[in-house]
This record gives structure tokens, C-alpha cells and sequence, in this order.
């Protein structure tokens, strides 16, 4: 069994700080990257609001920055998907790819959340092409377009609103003859004059070769089918955080993000820290991601100090 004194679970921009920050630290963190290396930045093309590149970046790109300048501080970054762990005694336990077995001091979960989607085959292969489930990263854009976003919710309402503030229309697709969002939000959809609510309505296909043309609806009411012609297309029906090999030991909310220590990144096992979209369900960003990869670092040394301090 291997011996580690920090494992980092799980890459992007969370994993990538933590790694940068414990390596520059001496801990020597061994780093597995999980099912999609660098997360969801690498499905990501233009990356424009993040600090300290003055004109943009491609999100593959800028994973692989971080990703080498963890190196450089010597972090130990591998291949690999953690399929288990053992948090029910210490030291920490997990299992990489079903055989692999690791005995860790500390862990840092970064294992990020993933965006729910329609199913759409056009919306797959437009992906990164006008299709986006992040108003907020991907709206600017799409500045004075027409753009789509399906959905009912808070999440959905507030994204709509925001693409409001940029786009020239904003067509707001919701399945049902009622949104589930609340009054609040609801309220402030109602009072954007450039967005319209369609009723009753699903999405059939997102039109278009290289670049998002038009979306074909449907009502689910009368049949009536119609296209929209947009040129961005926004999923807003949630995201599924990426923690379920975690449940049998770490607390989570009802979503199944991993609830942290106000002001920290402990979770309720001492030695296991939680960073970035894994138990961030409300800002979602890369810069937010990463601060809290800084803070699972930050947290797991002044763990370990700790526990060399109680064994002196």
C-alpha cells in the first residue's frame, strides 16, 4: 500500500491550487486527476474572467497552466479515477482505478460537479460552439444576440436575467404552465422586457454546423412545433456535484454537495477538506474554485503540523 501525506482527488482549477500550494509547502501531494483531467474548464473554449490573463485563454489551455506549474513545485500528478474511499479510521484510505490502494495522511477533495443536460445530440456537438450551461462564464459573448435558456428554477431565473443584461432577446423555455423558481425571482424575470417566457415547451434540437443557428421546440401541449432563431443556447436545469464515492462518510445537503466548516474547507472527517465545486452549489466559477483549492491546502498543512506536534 502506498503512503501519502496528502491526496489530492480530483483536478481543475480546485486541484490544481491545492496541489500548487502543497507541493510549495514540502508535502509532497500525489494528485490523481479523475474522468475528465482538468475538468469542466476543458470543455470550456474561451476563458476571459479570469484574472491575470489580459486576453483570454482556452479552457483546455489554461489547465494545462496550472497543471505545470503544479509540477514545477514537484507535485506528483497521475492519471487515474479514485473509485473508493475509507474515511472510517485514520489514516485515510482510497482505492485508484478499483486496485491501486493509498494510506493518506490528508485529503482534498476537488472532484467538481457536473452540469445537467438536455441529452441532445446537437447540443452535445455544439457544445463550446453556442451552447453553454454557464450564463455567467460563457454570456458576454453573446452580447446584443438572441439567445435561449431552458429552465425553472432560481438557478434558470437568475441566469436569464443576467443574459438580459447583455443580450438583445432572451427566450426563456420552461416545460411546465409554471416556474418552480420563487416569487422573488420570478418577479424579477417578469420585469426584463427583453425576455420571453415560452410556456409548455421543450427543446427538439439546437440548429446548426459549427455554430448555434436556431433551436427547435415543441409544445408539449399541443404538439405546435416552432424554431427559435438564436445564436447562444443556455441549460439551466442544475448540476450534480461529483461526490458520491463520499456519502457513506462525509456530510452533504440534499444535492450532494459536501458541507464545509463556514470559513474553511473541513469537512466533518477530520483530515478531509472539500474544495471547489464539489460543495460549491452557488458561485460555481474557476477564480472561486481555485481560492478554495487554496484553502484545502492551507487547511490540510496546519492539519498536519498539528498531528506531527500531538506524535512529538
Amino acid at each position: 500500500m502506498e503512503k501519502v501525506q496528502v491526496l489530492i482527488i480530483g483536478s481543475g482549477p480546485a486541484g490544481y491550487t491545492a496541489a500548487i500550494y502543497a507541493s510549495r509547502a514540502g508535502l509532497k501531494p500525489v494528485l490523481y486527476q479523475g474522468g475528465q483531467p482538468g475538468g469542466q474548464l476543458t470543455i470550456t473554449n474561451d476563458v476571459e474572467n479570469y484574472p491575470g490573463y489580459a486576453d483570454g485563454v482556452m479552457g483546455p489551455q489554461m489547465m494545462t497552466d496550472f497543471q505545470k506549474q503544479a509540477e514545477r513545485f514537484g507535485a506528483d500528478i497521475r492519471y487515474g479515477l479514485v473509485t473508493s474511499v475509507d474515511f472510517s479510521s485514520y489514516p485515510l484510505r482510497a482505492t485508484v482505478d478499483e486496485k491501486h490502494e493509498i494510506e493518506a495522511e490528508s485529503v482534498i477533495i476537488s472532484t467538481g460537479a457536473s452540469a445537467k443536460w438536455l441529452g441532445l445530440e446537437s447540443e452535445e456537438r455544439l457544445n463550446g460552439k453556442g451552447v453553454s450551461a454557464c450564463a455567467v462564464c460563457d454570456g458576454f459573448f453573446f452580447k446584443g444576440q438572441d439567445v435561449v435558456i431552458v429552465g425553472a428554477g432560481d438557478t434558470a431565473a437568475e441566469e436569464a436575467s443576467y443574459l438580459a443584461n447583455l443580450a438583445n432577446k432572451v427566450y426563456m423555455l420552461v416545460r411546465r404552465d409554471e416556474m418552480r423558481a420563487s416569487k422573488i425571482m420570478q418577479k424579477r424575470v417578469m420585469s426584463k422586457a427583453n425576455i420571453e417566457i415560452v410556456w409548455n415547451t421543450e427543446v427538439e434540437e439546437v440548429v446548426g454546423q459549427d455554430e448555434v443557428e436556431a433551436v427547435k421546440v415543441f409544445n408539449n401541449k399541443t404538439g405546435e412545433k416552432t424554431e427559435i432563431k438564436a445564436q447562444g443556447f443556455f441549460v439551466a436545469i442544475g448540476h450534480q456535484p461529483n461526490t458520491g464515492i463520499f456519502k457513506d462518510y462525509l456530510d452533504m445537503d440534499e444535492s450532494g454537495y459536501i458541507k464545509t466548516i463556514p470559513g474553511t474547507s473541513k469537512t466533518n472527517i477530520e483530515g478531509v477538506f472539500a474544495t471547489g465545486d464539489a460543495q460549491d452549489n452557488v458561485y460555481r466559477q474557476a477564480v472561486t474554485a481555485a481560492g478554495t483549492g487554496c484553502m484545502g491546502a492551507l487547511d490540510a498543512e496546519r492539519f498536519l503540523a498539528a498531528k506531527e506536534m500531538e506524535l512529538a
